[in-house]
């Protein structure tokens, strides 16, 4: 089996998510590069492995985490399909089992918000993983006083941690939040289709989706 590591290593796709992420910068978006596909392939690994399942399912979890915005190179919009598309030629290519191809490049075509669903656990840990990565050093201006509101939302997350509760029956993303950058209704105003996201993801898992904000349970 083609393992994470040597995805990890591979030049061709480093230089996808590196040119990928430069066009987001172009446009303004937080940070898409290897700190955060690195961070997403880690929880993903994390939330399959916690809930046992093989080791073979996490590695595809934690690829599938690696190039899920891949997309991102070709254009923001409907990047979780494009990405998918570059990730099945990628992974044909490097000589991937069909099956596990499938299961990747589905993963990848379900992530985003406007059109994803939790198709299979590798696609809800996915989804969990990605849309968890909230946190300060994800913004890339340097003057508050220009912030939008993603910005300001993003900038505001002083610490965020993805634990799933020692009985496997709920999975909790707490936020530490700055309130003098952003507000709770602010929060919500960007990520309340994200946060729906990763409930139903959860429930796909057999979990039960809990957002805690500043030590108080939103959802």
């Amino acid at each position: 089996m083609l393992t994470f590591h040597e995805i990890k290593k591979n030049e061709v796709i480093n230089t996808y998510i590196k040119r990928a992420d430069e066009s987001l910068s172009a446009l303004g978006y937080t940070e898409h590069s290897f700190a955060h596909v690195t961070s997403v392939a880690a929880k993903a690994n994390y939330i399959l492995k916690t809930l046992g399942y093989s080791h073979h399912d996490c590695e595809l979890a934690q690829i599938a985490g690696y190039l899920h915005d891949i997309g991102n190179l070709v254009n923001r919009v409907d990047h979780s399909q494009s990405g998918a598309v570059m990730a099945f030629r990628i992974l044909d290519n490097l000589n991937m089992d069909a099956s596990d191809i499938a299961t990747i490049v589905t993963a990848i075509g379900n992530h985003d918000e406007g059109t994803g669903i939790a198709v299979n656990p590798v696609a809800a840990a996915l989804i969990l993983a990605d849309k968890s990565d909230v946190r300060k050093s994800r913004v890339r201006n340097s003057d508050p006083a220009t912030f939008d509101i993603h910005d300001r939302v993003n900038y505001s997350v002083q610490g965020s941690e993805l634990t799933i509760s020692e009985d496997k029956k709920f999975i909790k993303l707490s936020l530490a939040v700055d309130t003098d950058y952003s507000s709770v209704m602010d929060y919500f105003e960007i990520f309340l289709n994200r946060m729906i996201m990763c409930r139903k993801a959860a429930e796909k898992l057999g979990l039960k989706f809990k957002l805690v904000m500043n030590g108080q349970q939103l959802m």
